[in-house]
């Protein structure tokens, strides 16, 4: 009977604190709470534990977290779920996956203490942020020995951690075997793909989904722009708006990516719209995006004008803006805004001296070129990459140091690609080097052994020298591989809709009608010459 008091006076003393933590929002209250309670001698209260450790979790202290549940001699089941909940919250996923494997081994009143339907769902979260393949079929073998098998929350978890971990098989029997599937489920199945690269698969899931939302929609513009099928990224995002979704903050920026590419700039301008409809323009990344968009499109000026309103600038506005600057061949203007944003105290990144190195480059300021690579390590401690070193092949080459660029390609830390390569064979017809072009072209044929390009481009520097014999031998290559040249492609926008054309495809189903045109363009342009010649004959 007593005991039965005590437990009473106890649970009245609990719900007392329970208005207090749920209302607690910093840990400057949480700890004054943490005082009456131990005053009160409820500090190995599990019930009032596991409503601190919320509230550490909420405020993002895990370390205060871990100390209130280390001085629990038993914790219960509700408090080890707490703390797991915590530190997957907090990524903190190997402390957690510890936390499980001790809940597993530990025994209260002779009773192994469970996981249950609030421990999977982390656990399995934890698994996928470390990419723990072998760990989580372990812990869903532990699912299928304890249990519940058939809960919506647990189920998704478990296809999103194989789906990260790159079992995409055993992610598909999961979606199978549920009695209930919501967006969450298709969704997480169809991210697995997109991030595979297997957007065949990923279509024909996208086009089966009974109900698509708008992360469906994002996931394959994104999954297309990621490979380089920007068309078909564009022609996603127009479907979308057809069915009648709205585009958000991450569509856009998936799309714009694609119109830039595609020098999409109607479509472009459109999205612009929308966005400073909708009061998205403004946001860092929206208004990067539309400044890459415009730039590529060949709207320097229009990117300007974005980049000069814009408030918080971040390393890509920066670094966006310069390359857009030096694509247009505004070497000039590009180091200037270098400076300035060295003034401004932005630290710049990789793709910063990549715009920075393409300016000097095509703007023949070679020196500045030079001087702007060697303090990457100097001054900012950035290791160059390849695509450092192949900006620096070119401006020696281009500048017809061509010696300089071997000897730069001979002793990068890492192996020169076929680009590389391919710009010294370029800058050695420039600058009449048959020496220099054969080592380029010896280690080409390495990387590129079937492309038509190289073989015609070192005929051209024997035609150059005189070299008929080195030209004839060349000629024969490409026959006695059977090579052919890559057909050429155009794009061209109408109507909002970005138009694919490559040489010798007659299998659209205006063809005709184009073909037509073109004849009749052709005898008006003969007619016109014709008349011409008639005209200045008399």
């Amino acid at each position: 009977m007593a005991t039965r008091t005590s437990a009473f006076v106890i649970r009245e003393l609990e719900d007392l604190f329970v208005p207090m933590l749920r209302n607690c929002v910093d840990m400057v209250r949480l700890k004054k709470i943490q005082a009456q309670v131990v005053k009160l001698s409820l500090s190995q209260s599990n019930f009032l534990l596991t409503k601190m450790v919320d509230v550490c979790d909420n405020n993002g202290n895990i370390e205060y977290a871990s100390l209130l549940f280390n001085q629990v001699v038993e914790p219960n089941g509700f408090l080890y779920n707490a703390m797991i909940r915590a530190y997957t919250h907090n990524h903190k996923y190997r402390v957690a996956i510890t936390l499980y494997q001790k809940m597993l081994r530990h025994r209260q009143a002779k009773n192994q203490i469970l996981p249950d339907k609030f421990t999977f769902p982390f656990v399995f979260k934890c698994c996928a942020g470390l990419l723990y393949h072998f760990l989580g079929q372990q812990v869903h073998a532990q699912l299928c020995k304890f249990g519940p098998m058939s809960l919506l929350i647990i189920e998704n978890a478990l296809i999103d951690m194989y789906t990260k971990c790159g079992n995409l098989t055993d992610a598909h029997k999961v979606l199978e075997c549920m009695t209930e599937r919501d967006a969450i489920s298709w969704n997480s199945l169809l991210s697995g793909h997109v991030r595979a690269g297997q957007m065949r698969k990923a279509r024909a899931m996208f086009e089966d989904m009974p109900n698509k939302t708008i992360v469906s929609w994002t996931t394959m513009i994104s999954g297309y722009a990621r490979i380089g099928c920007y068309v078909d990224a564009l022609n996603v995002f127009r479907q979308m708006q057809v069915v009648g979704i709205e585009p958000d903050e991450i569509s856009i920026v998936s799309a714009l990516p694609a119109c830039a590419q595609l020098g999409a700039l109607e479509v472009g301008k459109w999205i612009h719209m929308y966005a400073d409809k909708n009061r998205l323009s403004s946001k860092t990344n929206i208004r990067n995006a539309l400044i890459e968009m415009y730039a590529k499109c060949g709207c320097v000026d229009q990117a300007w004008q974005l980049f000069e309103k814009m408030v918080d600038r971040d390393v890509i506005s920066w670094s966006t803006m310069l390359g857009g600057l030096a694509n247009h061949g505004k070497a000039r203007e590009a180091i200037e805004l270098f400076q300035d944003m060295q003034r401004t105290k932005v630290q710049p990144n990789g793709i910063t001296f990549l715009g920075i190195l393409s300016a000097c480059t095509h703007a023949g300021l070679w020196d500045e070129g030079l001087k702007y690579f060697d303090s990457m390590r100097k001054c900012y401690h950035i290791e160059p990459e390849i695509e450092h070193y192949g900006c620096l092949v070119d401006l020696l080459g281009r500048s017809g140091r061509l010696v300089q660029a071997l000897d730069t390609i001979e002793k990068m830390p890492m192996k020169p690609d076929s680009k590389i390569w391919g710009s010294l064979l370029s800058s050695c017809r420039t600058h009449c080097n048959l020496e220099i072009a054969s080592i380029a072209m010896e280690h080409l044929l390495e990387f590129e052994p079937d492309d038509t390009g190289n073989y015609v481009l070192l005929s051209n520097i024997y035609a150059d020298f005189g070299k008929w014999e080195g030209v004839s031998r060349m000629r024969k290559l490409i026959r006695s591989k059977s090579l052919k040249k890559m057909p050429g492609c155009s794009l061209i926008e109408v109507n909002n809709v970005v138009h694919e054309f490559i040489s010798g495809d007659d299998s659209k189903p205006f063809s005709k009608d184009i073909f037509w045109m073109l004849e009749l363009l052709a005898f008006h342009h003969d007619r016109t010459d014709d008349i011409i010649e008639v005209a200045q004959g008399t």
